[in-house]
């Protein structure tokens, strides 16, 4: 029978492999992908939910050594930041025009 501490560490143990998986599907999106609108899809979505799956997996370890608010913290900044980072990168990309496998939609300053 498995006592608490065990089932933790298996607990942890999962949520770090489930982290990692995401955070490598996320890196091999960024560097395989063709154009600059799928790349940065990749790592605003994948890598974004494995730091977040590593974190959680920080805060599940930190319960039995003294609880920290900087695992909460760090988590509430990076899926916060990391929208808001996309959405602006995908604007400017739009504004720039640069090439996409998509057709890109108009633009509604031009009066098309």
């Amino acid at each position: 029978m498995m006592n608490t501490a065990t089932a933790l560490e298996w607990l942890v143990a999962l949520m770090l492999l489930v982290g990692s998986f995401f955070t490598l599907v996320g890196a091999i999106g960024l560097v395989r992908l063709p154009d600059f609108f799928m790349r940065l899809h990749a790592p605003t979505k994948a890598t974004t939910l494995g730091v977040g799956g590593m974190l959680l997996a920080s805060i599940a370890y930190s319960v039995n050594h003294g609880v920290s608010l900087h695992e909460l913290l760090i988590t509430l900044f990076l899926f916060v930041t990391a929208p808001v980072s996309a959405s602006l990168l995908a604007k400017a990309a739009l504004r720039l025009r640069l090439k996409s496998r998509a057709p890109l939609p108009e633009d509604p300053a031009s009066g098309h």
